[in-house]
């Protein structure tokens, strides 16, 4: 019983260790001349990234979307992709959602008429 208590406790420590790879705080693409930073974490059974820093013309400046979610319940389907949703600054609308990692890129798209045409970033790790 003892071994079967250290082996369950070594296990779970080991899953709380390790971060699924959407987790972090990402840096946009440039979107008519603004970029942000986005820390994407945990949400419900899905993660979602919500913007912390804005920038434009490369210097920080306060965004009225400072604190707004710009991925929302993407959930993991394996192999580093996600679908959920995403929000676009700068039309606001919220579209369909395609997600990949791929060691510190992230592509993320949004999409219309299911899927057919979609309109894709890459974001790229800051840590």
């Amino acid at each position: 019983m003892r071994k079967f208590a250290i082996t369950a406790a070594f296990l779970l420590a080991a899953t709380a260790a390790g971060a699924d790879p959407i987790e972090g705080l990402w840096q946009t693409q440039p979107d008519e001349g603004s970029f942000a930073h986005v820390t994407i974490a945990p949400c419900g059974g899905a993660f979602c990234g919500t913007i912390s820093r804005t920038f434009k013309d490369k210097a920080e400046y306060k965004s009225p979307n400072l604190g707004r979610q710009i991925v929302i319940d993407m959930a993991p389907k394996g192999g580093g992709s996600y679908e959920g949703k995403v929000w676009r600054p700068a039309n606001n609308k919220v579209y369909q959602g395609k997600a990949s990692v791929s060691g510190n890129q992230l592509s993320l798209a949004g999409c219309v008429a299911g899927g057919l045409l979609c309109k894709s970033q890459t974001w790229v790790r800051v840590k």
